[in-house]
């Protein structure tokens, strides 16, 4: 069934033109998952084809200025998983807490504000925000 278009113009307002996420979209209140964000049963998941969590991929980063190997894996795992956990990387914790908070601070703006970071607009190609909020 397709949603009425004032409920597609709802959340498209919601979402992208007022900078709230999916997590907010849940904190509203709502009684019912609006139609689009429900998967249809053809589409979901096979839990019996999820992949225990241990298997996940682990790039250790120590050597890779020595080892072309750490490259290739990277590229291999991205395509055949495309994620995977980098140790050994040499960034600190406290490094990495500060983007964490940042990146939240980003997500926090009104969509107004961010706005000036989108691809169009942003005066650099290190910061870029996008959404692909598709209604």
């Amino acid at each position: 069934m397709v949603p009425a278009m004032s409920e597609l113009w709802d959340i498209m307002d919601f979402v992208v033109r007022k900078g709230n996420i999916v997590k907010d979209l849940s904190e509203t209140g709502l009684e019912t998952v609006p139609k689009q964000y429900v998967q249809p049963i053809e589409e979901r998941l096979d839990m019996n084809n999820v992949v225990n969590q241990d298997l996940i991929p682990v790039i250790d980063m120590s050597k890779y200025l020595e080892d072309p190997k750490v490259a290739e894996s990277i590229c291999l795992v991205a395509k055949k998983w495309g994620f995977f956990q980098v140790i050994n990387h040499g960034v600190p914790i406290e490094f990495l807490g500060k983007v964490e908070e940042t990146i939240r601070q980003l997500f926090r703006l009104p969509a107004e504000a961010k706005m000036k970071y989108t691809k169009e607009n942003s005066p650099t190609c290190n910061v870029r925000y996008g959404t692909s909020f598709i209604p």
